[in-house]
């Protein structure tokens, strides 16, 4: 499937690019992720930490929400998605639990 993925501050240094539209085989933003940080290796560490889990206080969002206002990491890949990796510093905030 097809998917643009927005990188926004040190994600777009990292990346060298502020759009990339990618065709990937993936079902979930786990493994979304997972290919990101192995195809652009100044990306390792930055979206996923070593659990697993979000790295850090890093905001990605399908198509404007906040993939833990949906399904997390197990959020469903889907044909068009728009794809973005935001840093806190940079308008990104993510969700506390209390």
């Amino acid at each position: 499937m097809e998917i643009e993925c927005r990188f926004f501050g040190p994600f777009r240094e990292a990346v060298d690019e502020d759009r990339v539209l990618l065709t990937v085989d993936v079902d979930t933003y786990s493994e979304l992720l997972v290919l990101l940080e192995n195809r652009y290796p100044g990306l390792s560490g930055r979206l996923l930490d070593d659990d697993g889990g979000f790295a850090g206080s890093t905001v990605v969002t399908r198509n404007g929400t906040d993939l833990r206002h949906l399904d997390g990491l197990d959020t469903p890949v889907r044909e068009g998605d728009v794809v973005r990796a935001i840093p806190s510093v940079y308008g990104g905030c993510a969700a506390r639990r209390n």
